[in-house]
Protein backbone atom coordinates (compact mmCIF):
# COMPACT_ATOMS: atom_id res chain seq x y z
CA UNK A 1 0.00 0.00 0.00
CA UNK A 2 1.34 3.40 -0.97
CA UNK A 3 0.87 6.18 1.57
CA UNK A 4 0.71 9.78 0.34
CA UNK A 5 1.73 12.38 2.95
CA UNK A 6 -1.09 14.80 3.69
CA UNK A 7 -0.54 18.28 2.31
CA UNK A 8 2.95 17.52 0.96
CA UNK A 9 3.57 17.12 -2.75
CA UNK A 10 7.23 18.05 -3.00
CA UNK A 11 10.53 16.47 -1.89
CA UNK A 12 12.05 16.68 1.58
CA UNK A 13 14.64 19.42 1.81
CA UNK A 14 18.18 18.16 2.44
CA UNK A 15 21.59 19.77 2.77
CA UNK A 16 24.07 19.57 -0.11
CA UNK A 17 26.92 17.13 0.45
CA UNK A 18 30.13 18.94 1.38
CA UNK A 19 33.66 17.94 2.41
CA UNK A 20 35.18 17.45 5.86
CA UNK A 21 38.66 17.77 7.31
CA UNK A 22 40.43 17.80 10.68
CA UNK A 23 41.04 21.44 11.56
CA UNK A 24 42.47 21.02 15.05
CA UNK A 25 44.20 18.42 17.19
CA UNK A 26 44.95 18.40 20.92
CA UNK A 27 46.17 16.06 23.59
CA UNK A 28 46.46 15.70 27.33
CA UNK A 29 48.86 13.41 29.19
CA UNK A 30 48.43 13.22 32.97
CA UNK A 31 51.33 14.55 35.01
CA UNK A 32 51.98 11.31 36.90
CA UNK A 33 54.75 9.42 35.10
CA UNK A 34 54.86 5.69 35.89
CA UNK A 35 58.12 3.99 34.83
CA UNK A 36 58.36 0.25 34.35
CA UNK A 37 60.15 -0.01 37.69
CA UNK A 38 56.81 0.69 39.45
CA UNK A 39 55.06 -2.08 37.56
CA UNK A 40 57.42 -5.03 37.21
CA UNK A 41 57.79 -6.28 40.79
CA UNK A 42 54.15 -7.36 41.15
CA UNK A 43 54.25 -9.26 37.85
CA UNK A 44 57.67 -10.84 38.49
CA UNK A 45 59.20 -9.12 35.48
CA UNK A 46 61.83 -6.54 34.54
CA UNK A 47 62.20 -3.25 32.74
CA UNK A 48 64.08 -5.02 29.95
CA UNK A 49 61.30 -7.60 29.50
CA UNK A 50 58.60 -4.93 29.26
CA UNK A 51 60.60 -2.86 26.76
CA UNK A 52 61.34 -5.89 24.60
CA UNK A 53 57.75 -7.17 24.71
CA UNK A 54 55.91 -3.88 24.19
CA UNK A 55 58.33 -0.99 23.59
CA UNK A 56 56.96 0.79 26.65
CA UNK A 57 59.44 2.73 28.79
CA UNK A 58 56.88 4.63 30.87
CA UNK A 59 53.22 5.52 30.89
CA UNK A 60 50.94 8.15 32.44
CA UNK A 61 48.29 7.58 35.11
CA UNK A 62 45.59 10.09 35.99
CA UNK A 63 45.90 11.82 39.34
CA UNK A 64 43.56 11.38 42.25
CA UNK A 65 40.14 12.69 41.23
CA UNK A 66 41.27 13.43 37.67
CA UNK A 67 38.35 12.18 35.62
CA UNK A 68 37.64 11.26 32.01
CA UNK A 69 35.79 14.57 31.73
CA UNK A 70 38.73 16.57 33.13
CA UNK A 71 41.22 15.00 30.74
CA UNK A 72 38.88 15.48 27.78
CA UNK A 73 38.49 19.20 28.47
CA UNK A 74 42.26 19.64 28.78
CA UNK A 75 42.77 17.90 25.41
CA UNK A 76 39.98 19.80 23.70
CA UNK A 77 41.09 23.34 24.50
CA UNK A 78 44.21 23.29 22.23
CA UNK A 79 42.24 21.47 19.52
CA UNK A 80 39.64 24.25 19.46
CA UNK A 81 42.40 26.87 19.43
CA UNK A 82 44.09 25.23 16.44
CA UNK A 83 40.75 24.99 14.64
CA UNK A 84 40.14 28.67 15.29
CA UNK A 85 36.70 28.17 16.79
CA UNK A 86 35.02 28.46 20.17
CA UNK A 87 33.11 25.71 21.95
CA UNK A 88 29.84 27.50 21.24
CA UNK A 89 30.36 26.82 17.53
CA UNK A 90 30.37 23.06 17.98
CA UNK A 91 27.35 21.24 16.61
CA UNK A 92 28.17 17.86 18.12
CA UNK A 93 30.53 16.19 20.59
CA UNK A 94 31.40 12.51 20.13
CA UNK A 95 33.42 10.81 22.87
CA UNK A 96 35.07 7.42 22.31
CA UNK A 97 35.79 5.68 25.60
CA UNK A 98 35.41 2.40 27.48
CA UNK A 99 36.47 3.71 30.88
CA UNK A 100 33.80 6.29 31.75
CA UNK A 101 32.50 4.71 34.99
CA UNK A 102 28.82 5.58 34.49
CA UNK A 103 26.42 3.45 32.47
CA UNK A 104 24.48 6.68 32.06
CA UNK A 105 24.69 9.60 31.50
CA UNK A 106 27.40 9.61 28.85
CA UNK A 107 30.57 11.61 29.39
CA UNK A 108 30.00 13.72 26.28
CA UNK A 109 27.19 15.97 27.61
CA UNK A 110 29.27 16.71 30.71
CA UNK A 111 32.28 17.56 28.57
CA UNK A 112 30.15 19.81 26.38
CA UNK A 113 28.79 21.58 29.46
CA UNK A 114 32.27 22.13 30.87
CA UNK A 115 33.32 23.64 27.55
CA UNK A 116 30.27 25.91 27.45
CA UNK A 117 28.52 24.09 24.60
CA UNK A 118 24.92 22.95 24.16
CA UNK A 119 25.82 20.75 21.19
CA UNK A 120 24.43 17.27 20.65
CA UNK A 121 26.69 15.00 22.69
CA UNK A 122 27.04 11.24 22.97
CA UNK A 123 29.56 8.47 23.69
CA UNK A 124 30.53 5.49 21.58
CA UNK A 125 32.19 2.27 22.72
CA UNK A 126 34.53 0.68 20.19
CA UNK A 127 37.58 0.36 22.45
CA UNK A 128 40.91 1.01 20.70
CA UNK A 129 39.14 1.57 17.36
CA UNK A 130 36.76 4.11 18.91
CA UNK A 131 38.54 7.26 17.75
CA UNK A 132 38.57 6.20 14.10
CA UNK A 133 34.91 5.20 14.38
CA UNK A 134 34.11 8.62 15.83
CA UNK A 135 36.05 10.42 13.08
CA UNK A 136 33.99 8.52 10.52
CA UNK A 137 30.71 9.47 12.21
CA UNK A 138 31.80 13.11 12.47
CA UNK A 139 32.82 13.15 8.81
CA UNK A 140 29.45 11.81 7.71
CA UNK A 141 27.64 14.37 9.89
CA UNK A 142 29.60 17.23 8.37
CA UNK A 143 29.32 16.00 4.80
CA UNK A 144 25.55 15.47 5.14
CA UNK A 145 25.05 18.98 6.52
CA UNK A 146 24.02 17.84 10.01
CA UNK A 147 26.96 19.72 11.51
CA UNK A 148 29.61 22.23 10.58
CA UNK A 149 32.02 21.49 13.43
CA UNK A 150 32.18 18.23 15.40
CA UNK A 151 34.45 17.60 18.37
CA UNK A 152 35.84 14.07 18.52
CA UNK A 153 37.46 12.96 21.78
CA UNK A 154 39.26 9.70 22.51
CA UNK A 155 39.80 9.38 26.25
CA UNK A 156 40.60 6.63 28.73
CA UNK A 157 41.34 6.17 32.40
CA UNK A 158 42.38 2.54 32.03
CA UNK A 159 44.40 2.48 35.24
CA UNK A 160 41.06 1.90 37.00
CA UNK A 161 40.40 -1.23 34.94
CA UNK A 162 43.88 -2.76 34.97
CA UNK A 163 44.94 -5.41 37.46
CA UNK A 164 48.46 -4.63 38.76
CA UNK A 165 48.97 -8.38 39.17
CA UNK A 166 48.07 -9.42 35.61
CA UNK A 167 51.34 -10.21 33.84
CA UNK A 168 49.67 -9.88 30.45
CA UNK A 169 48.20 -6.39 30.88
CA UNK A 170 49.59 -4.59 33.96
CA UNK A 171 52.40 -2.94 31.99
CA UNK A 172 50.34 -2.02 28.92
CA UNK A 173 47.38 0.22 29.72
CA UNK A 174 47.52 3.90 30.65
CA UNK A 175 45.49 7.11 30.84
CA UNK A 176 45.12 10.16 28.60
CA UNK A 177 42.94 12.06 26.16
CA UNK A 178 43.20 13.22 22.57
CA UNK A 179 40.81 15.50 20.69
CA UNK A 180 40.19 16.54 17.11
CA UNK A 181 37.84 19.03 15.49
CA UNK A 182 36.23 17.81 12.27
CA UNK A 183 34.94 20.73 10.19
CA UNK A 184 33.33 21.52 6.86
CA UNK A 185 35.90 22.27 4.18
CA UNK A 186 36.15 23.16 0.52
CA UNK A 187 38.22 20.08 -0.34
CA UNK A 188 38.27 16.47 0.90
CA UNK A 189 40.32 16.02 4.08
CA UNK A 190 39.15 12.64 5.36
CA UNK A 191 39.05 9.58 3.14
CA UNK A 192 36.46 6.80 3.23
CA UNK A 193 36.55 4.66 6.35
CA UNK A 194 37.19 0.93 6.06
CA UNK A 195 35.81 -0.73 9.15
CA UNK A 196 34.34 -3.91 10.56
CA UNK A 197 34.32 -6.38 13.41
CA UNK A 198 34.92 -10.01 14.31
CA UNK A 199 32.63 -10.71 17.22
CA UNK A 200 33.55 -14.40 17.23
CA UNK A 201 36.84 -13.40 18.89
CA UNK A 202 35.31 -11.11 21.52
CA UNK A 203 37.01 -12.94 24.39
CA UNK A 204 40.48 -12.02 23.10
CA UNK A 205 40.18 -8.60 24.78
CA UNK A 206 37.39 -8.18 27.29
CA UNK A 207 36.36 -7.08 30.72
CA UNK A 208 36.98 -10.16 32.83
CA UNK A 209 33.88 -9.66 35.00
CA UNK A 210 30.49 -8.36 33.90
CA UNK A 211 28.82 -5.62 35.91
CA UNK A 212 26.41 -8.32 37.10
CA UNK A 213 29.37 -10.26 38.52
CA UNK A 214 30.73 -7.12 40.13
CA UNK A 215 27.38 -6.45 41.78
CA UNK A 216 26.58 -9.98 42.91
CA UNK A 217 30.07 -10.99 44.03
CA UNK A 218 31.24 -7.63 45.41
CA UNK A 219 34.40 -7.78 43.29
CA UNK A 220 35.41 -4.12 43.39
CA UNK A 221 36.72 -2.74 40.09
CA UNK A 222 36.45 -5.13 37.11
CA UNK A 223 39.59 -5.64 35.05
CA UNK A 224 40.40 -5.95 31.35
CA UNK A 225 41.99 -9.20 30.24
CA UNK A 226 43.73 -9.97 26.97
CA UNK A 227 44.94 -13.02 25.05
CA UNK A 228 48.15 -11.39 23.88
CA UNK A 229 49.25 -13.82 21.18
CA UNK A 230 45.77 -13.99 19.64
CA UNK A 231 45.58 -10.22 19.47
CA UNK A 232 49.11 -9.92 18.10
CA UNK A 233 48.43 -12.33 15.23
CA UNK A 234 45.08 -10.73 14.42
CA UNK A 235 46.52 -7.20 14.45
CA UNK A 236 49.59 -7.98 12.35
CA UNK A 237 48.03 -10.24 9.73
CA UNK A 238 44.47 -8.94 9.75
CA UNK A 239 44.95 -5.17 9.95
CA UNK A 240 47.53 -4.62 7.20
CA UNK A 241 44.93 -5.58 4.54
CA UNK A 242 42.45 -3.18 6.16
CA UNK A 243 45.02 -0.38 5.99
CA UNK A 244 45.63 -1.14 2.30
CA UNK A 245 41.89 -0.99 1.62
CA UNK A 246 41.71 2.42 3.33
CA UNK A 247 44.51 3.70 1.09
CA UNK A 248 42.83 2.25 -1.99
CA UNK A 249 39.51 3.83 -1.00
CA UNK A 250 41.24 7.21 -0.67
CA UNK A 251 43.17 6.77 -3.94
CA UNK A 252 46.51 6.97 -2.13
CA UNK A 253 49.67 4.87 -2.41
CA UNK A 254 52.26 4.27 0.31
CA UNK A 255 54.76 6.61 -1.33
CA UNK A 256 52.24 9.46 -1.04
CA UNK A 257 51.86 9.12 2.73
CA UNK A 258 53.51 11.59 5.09
CA UNK A 259 52.80 9.59 8.25
CA UNK A 260 51.55 6.26 9.55
CA UNK A 261 49.63 6.60 12.83
CA UNK A 262 48.30 3.25 14.03
CA UNK A 263 46.73 2.51 17.40
CA UNK A 264 49.54 2.33 19.94
CA UNK A 265 48.94 -1.24 21.08
CA UNK A 266 52.49 -2.55 21.02
CA UNK A 267 55.59 -1.35 19.21
CA UNK A 268 56.15 -4.84 17.79
CA UNK A 269 52.69 -4.71 16.20
CA UNK A 270 53.41 -1.24 14.82
CA UNK A 271 56.72 -2.36 13.28
CA UNK A 272 55.25 -5.58 11.89
CA UNK A 273 52.35 -3.70 10.27
CA UNK A 274 54.76 -1.21 8.72
CA UNK A 275 56.72 -4.11 7.25
CA UNK A 276 53.57 -5.81 5.95
CA UNK A 277 52.52 -2.56 4.26
CA UNK A 278 55.93 -2.01 2.71
CA UNK A 279 56.17 1.52 4.09
CA UNK A 280 59.22 3.59 3.07
CA UNK A 281 62.05 3.50 5.59
CA UNK A 282 61.99 7.29 6.03
CA UNK A 283 58.22 7.56 6.61
CA UNK A 284 57.41 8.99 10.07
CA UNK A 285 55.66 6.28 12.10
CA UNK A 286 53.97 6.95 15.44
CA UNK A 287 55.63 5.15 18.33
CA UNK A 288 54.05 7.22 21.06
CA UNK A 289 53.50 4.07 23.11
CA UNK A 290 57.09 4.27 24.41
CA UNK A 291 56.27 7.15 26.74
CA UNK A 292 52.47 7.12 26.85
CA UNK A 293 51.54 3.44 27.01
CA UNK A 294 48.42 2.00 25.43
CA UNK A 295 45.64 4.53 25.93
CA UNK A 296 43.06 2.70 23.78
CA UNK A 297 40.70 5.24 22.17
CA UNK A 298 43.06 8.11 23.01
CA UNK A 299 46.18 6.65 21.42
CA UNK A 300 45.81 7.81 17.80
CA UNK A 301 44.95 11.46 18.50
CA UNK A 302 47.64 11.61 21.20
CA UNK A 303 50.20 10.22 18.77
CA UNK A 304 49.18 12.63 16.01
CA UNK A 305 49.23 15.57 18.43
CA UNK A 306 52.78 14.75 19.51
CA UNK A 307 53.99 14.42 15.91
CA UNK A 308 52.33 17.69 14.87
CA UNK A 309 53.59 19.56 17.94
CA UNK A 310 57.16 18.35 17.40
CA UNK A 311 57.08 19.19 13.70
CA UNK A 312 57.68 15.56 12.72
CA UNK A 313 54.89 15.56 10.12
CA UNK A 314 53.78 18.33 7.73
CA UNK A 315 50.52 20.22 8.00
CA UNK A 316 48.53 19.42 4.88
CA UNK A 317 50.26 16.06 4.40
CA UNK A 318 48.53 12.69 4.40
CA UNK A 319 48.38 10.31 7.35
CA UNK A 320 47.08 6.76 7.41
CA UNK A 321 45.45 6.03 10.76
CA UNK A 322 44.04 2.71 11.92
CA UNK A 323 42.50 1.63 15.20
CA UNK A 324 41.92 -1.97 16.28
CA UNK A 325 41.06 -3.74 19.49
CA UNK A 326 38.33 -5.20 21.68
CA UNK A 327 35.26 -6.39 19.89
CA UNK A 328 37.22 -7.30 17.91
CA UNK A 329 36.66 -4.01 16.08
CA UNK A 330 38.68 -2.00 13.61
CA UNK A 331 38.52 1.16 11.50
CA UNK A 332 40.98 2.96 9.22
CA UNK A 333 41.06 6.11 7.10
CA UNK A 334 43.50 8.42 5.36
CA UNK A 335 43.32 11.99 6.68
CA UNK A 336 44.92 15.33 5.90
CA UNK A 337 47.18 16.38 8.77
CA UNK A 338 45.93 19.59 10.46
Amino acid sequence: MTVTPKGFAGELRTSPVSHATITGIGGYRPKRVVPNSEIVERIDSSDEWVRERSGIIERRFAGEGESVVDMSVFATEPALAMAGIEAGQLDAVIVATVSWPYQTPAAAPMIAERLGSKAAAFDISAACAGYCHAVSLATDMVRAGTAQHVLVVGVERLSDFTSPDDRGTAFIFADGAGAAVVSRSESPGIGPTVWGSDGAQWEAISQTESWIDVHEKNLGWPHIGMAGQTVFRWAVWGMAPVARKAMDAAGVTVDQLDAFIPHQANVRIVDAMAKQLGLPADLPIARDIAYTGNTSAASIPLAMERMVRHGEIPSGGLALQIGFGAGLSYAAQVVVIP
